[in-house]
């Protein structure tokens, strides 16, 4: 990647729908039945509760994460960086920038799930604080067993402090 670029964060248009299908298609799903096809990605963005980010660089998709907001947990659905800007910490801030939303929503916990073969993946999470809860085993297409991991965004006391109920 280009050190004088910068990535560009923001929210997917419908547009975009096709594109970010064929990433995951290719980056996420691969060897699995195609889950994330156009249509179910236009229905994530169009969701009021699901937010699509995009990262963008010189124009072109960079990467891209899908998060659903429930009213105190998140489910972080889908997050990749495509290969050719891998390494130069757009996962990162992709991930830091959701992180903040939900902590801006009042969201306590973001939950995931990542192939347990992706040692990578779960090696990301770790760094970034996600916790290793169990395995999901056959979870994808009945095959493949998912690592599920999670981050609390408040400690408990922080939360106490913080509910107008414990004043």
């Amino acid at each position: 990647m280009n050190s004088t670029s910068t990535p560009v964060y923001r929210a997917a248009h419908v547009s975009e729908a096709p594109a970010i299908a064929a990433a995951s298609r290719l980056h996420v799903e691969y060897g699995l039945r195609w889950r994330w096809t156009p249509t179910r990605v236009r229905q994530e963005i169009l969701d009021p509760d699901t937010m699509v980010l995009v990262s963008s660089l010189r124009g072109d998709l960079a990467g891209f994460a899908i998060m659903h907001f429930g009213d105190e947990r998140a489910h972080l659905q889908l997050l990749a960086v495509l290969p050719p800007y891998r390494r130069a910490g757009i996962g990162t801030a992709m991930l830091a920038w959701l992180e903040k939303s939900c902590v801006t929503a009042g969201i306590q916990q973001i939950r995931l799930e990542v192939r347990s073969a992706n040692r990578a993946a779960r090696e990301f999470y770790a760094r970034a604080g996600y916790k290793y809860l169990g395995q999901i085993g056959g979870y994808y297409d009945g095959h493949e067993a998912a690592s599920v991991m999670a981050r609390e965004l408040y400690p408990a006391a922080a939360l106490d402090r913080h509910r107008p109920d414990k004043r």
